[in-house]
């Protein structure tokens, strides 16, 4: 018998406990945890510390009360390397105290959503983010999307103790102030990544203190920072030359003065995100692209003024060009897309292409699309001058993966503006509902593919506007 309920089984005469500890080491926690109840001798084996170096809670969030996070930190100790409490809302700063006092080694944590997290100004050493400053030095990566509570003093205690640090995510954290970037960025000058959209009190001040002392960062979110205008994404691209994920998409007040900062200090941009930044211009856009030749992908959704001239300065100098979106550039015509479409990008590189609301684009466009054989997806809901019969062209002529729907245009409003619409109401109503942000219901509801409105669809749902991700 292989199995029994005594130490006895034939697997645990044969197998030394040294193999049978390294066998366990591959399984998951559901799988570790039955093992368990096999025998004592390998209930031993399966709860030994060295088995649990990685742990994601995500799949039991409702389930997951503090004194979870207790025991598992008690059990685990300083093996544990990674762990993700990300939806946990039943977690909060007395459990993650022990936990940091546990498990001093944790290099990876993730408290995405854990909104019972604060700073208890009334006892500011009970803090979550202190017992991490007080313990956790060897902290790399924490995300704290959606906990709401954090505020400028929790920033302060990082920067004092958790000085490795490499990634951070404040998203939607928006009691965050420039005083709390400037304290962070004093002491963790290694940040590479630093997300922080919807922090919308941020002002170019923050952006000053981010140029002066994260020389490192590679990534910057900064999506729906309203305040922030050309003088702050000047002054950070002048200390931030190895920037390569920058996203400013909803900072309605940047013009092409903060383009042509990008282009002359950060040649080494690949993912550019700027939608609904409705005052940038061709001429922008024309200097980023003669100086950005690794840019791969470009979110330009609603910049409401571009024209050709920007896609014939992308498929001339951005041959590495795999996603770009387009969608509500109403002066976008046939002649773009041909141009873009006989790039080296287009006939090798590009896999997404958004052309909602191009009202100029026409059958035309489908033809000379049929070039990129690497297309994967390609929107054109409200396209009215796309005709049934032009994809049904395409689909003939287009690349096997490319899907194309019946359906031609949605009559009604907009399916893909309905659904922008309505994601920015659940960011207004993030104060009140941090976690509806965060949940599986939310991320599966914003990648929704709709088979209407003359789209052309692929199998990966994924958009480029779509939060949340940091470029990543």
């Amino acid at each position: 018998m292989v199995f029994s309920n005594n130490d006895d089984g034939l697997i645990n005469k044969k197998l030394p406990k040294e193999l049978l500890l390294r066998i366990f080491s591959f399984l998951d926690i559901v799988t570790l945890c039955r093992c368990a109840q096999i025998s004592k001798a390998w209930n031993i084996l399966a709860l030994d510390g060295s088995n649990w170096q990685r742990i994601d809670l995500f799949n039991f969030q409702t389930d997951v009360e503090g004194r979870v996070v207790e025991n598992i930190s008690k059990r685990c100790g300083g093996f544990l390397r990674k762990l993700s409490l990300r939806g946990c809302i039943g977690v909060g700063d007395s459990s993650l105290k022990t936990f940091a006092q546990n498990c001093r080694n944790i290099e990876h944590l993730n408290l995405n959503g854990c909104t019972k997290i604060t700073d208890r100004v009334c006892l500011p050493f009970s803090s979550t983010c202190y017992s991490l400053s007080r313990f956790c030095s060897k902290l790399k990566h924490l995300d704290l999307t959606s906990c709401v509570s954090v505020t400028n003093s929790s920033l302060k205690g990082i920067s004092d103790g958790c000085r490795n640090l490499e990634y951070l995510n404040l998203s939607w954290c928006d009691q965050i102030t420039k005083e709390g970037i400037e304290a962070l960025v004093r002491g963790c000058r290694g940040l590479k990544a630093l997300l922080l959209r919807g922090c919308t009190q941020l002002e170019d001040e923050a952006l000053k203190h981010i140029q002066h002392h994260c020389h490192e960062l590679v990534s910057l979110n900064l999506q729906s920072c309203s305040r922030i205008t050309d003088e702050g994404v000047v002054q950070l691209c002048r200390g931030c030359h190895r920037l390569q994920a920058l996203c400013l998409s909803g900072c309605s007040n940047l013009t092409d003065a903060s383009l042509t900062a990008l282009g002359l200090n950060c040649p080494r941009l690949q993912i550019l995100e700027a939608a609904r930044c409705s005052h940038l211009t061709d001429a922008g856009f024309t200097l980023l692209a003669r100086n950005c030749h690794e840019l791969e992908k470009m979110d330009l959704e609603e910049c409401v003024l571009i024209t050709d001239s920007t896609l014939i300065q992308l498929s001339i100098h951005c041959p590495k060009l795999q996603a770009l979106s387009l969608s509500h550039c109403e002066l976008i015509t046939d002649e773009g897309i041909l141009h873009l479409s006989s790039s080296t990008c287009g006939h090798e590189r590009l896999r997404v292409l958004e052309l909602d609301n191009c009202l100029l684009v026409t059958d035309a466009s489908l033809e000379h699309l049929e070039n990129c054989r690497g297309l994967e997806r390609l929107e054109l809901y409200d396209c009215q001058q796309v005709t049934r019969a032009g994809i049904k062209r395409m689909r003939v002529g287009a690349s096997p993966s490319l899907a194309v729907p019946q359906q031609l245009r949605n009559t009604q409003k907009s399916t893909s503006r309905m659904l922008r619409e309505l994601s920015r109401l659940s960011f207004l109503m993030s104060k009140s509902m941090p976690t509806l942000l965060q949940s599986p219901l939310h991320q599966q509801w914003q990648e929704v593919d709709i088979d209407c409105a003359g789209a052309v669809s692929y199998s990966d749902s994924s958009s480029l506007g779509q939060g949340p991700h940091p470029p990543g």
